[in-house]
């Protein structure tokens, strides 16, 4: 039975609430917009321990730097675009430079967003978040991916950046798969390309990989959950095995997974690639699946780029 799509922001309010019920040194800070990024599943269990900091996204990223410091597990949260964009100092120095154990947590990243347009809808956080030092830059693929997600980035010390999502999601990953961050995701074998994805655009690039099945074209489907630190066995291997990379994400081309997965085939193992992303522009209002047509990140739009980067062999 297929299960029924779910936000990856609700894996996180609903892990973050039961992480809370046995760590008593988890508290949250949120700019205001707990309801949206579901940290409003803590803040009802755990009113104590939850602090809305109002609009003022820098305020939200000091707190959260000076409570970790008091040996808190600190989880501050707001929309994409407002805390990595309009707090991006304090993230750098009050966080990173001094390493606290801060996870920054936002929902709505990517055109997903839909009507809110292009003021709401972030599409360069995993480009400013992963040039950070200490900061560590996740995206899960779904719910559970998120939970799993959440668990493991309060069980390791130091800053985080996670992504998660305001639109439903399908459920791809199993209960039983491995999260281990900084380690990739084998989701589909294949011989002839390797599509490497994270969040929104995983699920397209299985699509992409079923239609190419029936076309005789073998793609193989990595996960790439962990953007920083990345993966670079698993781009190596694939390479190796496929001999061409295509990248996908729900974020501007410049800076991202296709920037960070090409620094490693670069360096490592020179392969054509071609990377699906944003082509340098800002959102703009529509539904989900209308700005991911317009935007081309589609499962055609990987099926144009395997085709292609398969041609350049």
């Amino acid at each position: 039975m297929e299960l029924k799509p779910i936000p990856t922001r609700d894996g996180f309010g609903e892990e973050i609430t039961a992480l809370g019920r046995v760590n008593q040194n988890i508290v949250v800070v949120s700019g205001d917009l707990e309801d949206a990024t579901r940290a409003e599943y803590f803040k009802k269990e755990f009113p104590e321990r939850f602090f809305n900091l109002g609009i003022a996204e820098q305020d939200v990223i000091g707190t959260a730097a000076g409570l970790s410091t008091q040996g808190f597990v600190v989880f501050a949260t707001s929309f994409a675009v407002f805390l990595t964009n309009r707090a991006y100092d304090m993230i750098r120095l009050d966080i990173c430079y001094n390493n606290c154990n801060v996870k920054v947590v936002c929902s709505h990243g990517g055109v997903t967003v839909g009507e809110d347009g292009a003021s709401a809808q972030c599409l360069e956080d995993f480009a400013i978040m992963r040039v950070l030092p200490n900061m560590r830059v996740i995206c899960p693929a779904d719910v559970l991916e998120a939970k799993k997600a959440t668990r493991a980035i309060t069980n390791t010390p130091g800053p985080f950046y996670m992504r998660t999502s305001r639109a439903p999601l399908p459920i791809i990953t199993k209960q039983e798969d491995p999260f281990v961050i900084g380690k990739a995701n084998v989701l589909r074998k294949g011989k002839d390309v390797t599509v490497i994805a994270c969040g929104a655009m995983v699920s397209e690039a299985l699509s992409a990989a079923e239609k190419l099945f029936h076309e005789g074209i073998s793609v193989k489907v990595v996960n790439m959950h962990t953007i920083k630190p990345i993966d670079i066995q698993a781009i190596v291997v694939s390479v190796k095995e496929t001999g061409a990379i295509v990248t996908a994400e729900e974020h501007q081309m410049a800076g991202g997974l296709g920037s960070a997965v090409a620094e490693v085939v670069a360096e490592h193992a020179p392969a054509p690639m071609e990377i699906i992303g944003v082509k340098d522009s800002f959102g703009e209002s529509g539904t989900p699946a209308q700005l991911q047509a317009h935007y081309g990140l589609k499962d055609v739009n990987i099926i144009e780029a395997v085709k292609k980067v398969i041609k350049r062999k």
